[in-house]
C-alpha cells in the first residue's frame, strides 16, 4: 500500500478529495514512540510515561489492530493494551475490543468524524462514545491530530452525572512515527 505524501500546498488541496477516514485509518500502519500524559482529578497534575504504538491494517483494509505498550511502575510494570476494531465506512461507526491483563475486555463503538482532511498526512479525527471514565458516566470525546510524523490525541469527558455540559481534559497520547 502506497501513502500519498503531498509535496506543496497544491499537491495537497488535489490529495484533500482522496483524504477520508478509511483512507486515513490505513495511514497509521507502523511503529510509533511517543508520551502518553494523564491527567490525575484528585492531585490535578500531569503524569507521563513512555509508549510505544505498533498498528496493522488487515487485508480487509477496515480492521485495525493495535498494540500499545507503557510501563506504569515498579507495583504494575508492563501495561500491553491491544485493541481489535472494525471501521463501517457506510456509518462512520468503528466496533472495537481491548484487551489488558487483569481487566475485563473493553468492548466500545464509536462515532468518527473527519474535521480537517488536508492530506494523508495532515488530518483531525475525531470519535465520540457514551461510556464510563473514573468508575462514572461519561460521554467520551478523542479528538486525534496529525500533522506529519506526529499524532497527538486528547481525550476529553463529560460526566453525565452532574448538570450541564462541562468537557475534562482525561489524558492525551503524542507519537512520533518510527
Amino acid at each position: 500500500m502506497a501513502l500519498l505524501i503531498p509535496t506543496s500546498l497544491a499537491s495537497a488541496q488535489e490529495a484533500a478529495p482522496g483524504v477520508t477516514t478509511t483512507a486515513i485509518r490505513a495511514a497509521l500502519v507502523g511503529n510509533w514512540t511517543g508520551k502518553l500524559e494523564y491527567r490525575d482529578y484528585q492531585a490535578d497534575r500531569w503524569f507521563g510515561l513512555p509508549v510505544t504504538v505498533s498498528v496493522e491494517m488487515m487485508r480487509d483494509g477496515l480492521t485495525l489492530i493495535r498494540h500499545a505498550d507503557f510501563d506504569d511502575g515498579p507495583k504494575t510494570g508492563i501495561v500491553t493494551i491491544t485493541t481489535i476494531a472494525l471501521f463501517d465506512p457506510k456509518t462512520n461507526r468503528e466496533q472495537s475490543a481491548s484487551f489488558r491483563k487483569g481487566r475485563e475486555t473493553e468492548l466500545t463503538t464509536t462515532t468518527l468524524r473527519l474535521t480537517r482532511a488536508a492530506a494523508l498526512d495532515r488530518w483531525t479525527l475525531e470519535e465520540r462514545q457514551d461510556g464510563q471514565d473514573d468508575d462514572r458516566p461519561a460521554r467520551i470525546r478523542e479528538t486525534t491530530t496529525r500533522d506529519g510524523a506526529t499524532m497527538v490525541t486528547l481525550k476529553e469527558v463529560d460526566f453525565l452525572d452532574d448538570s450541564g455540559e462541562a468537557w475534562l481534559t482525561r489524558n492525551r497520547t503524542t507519537l512520533t512515527r518510527q
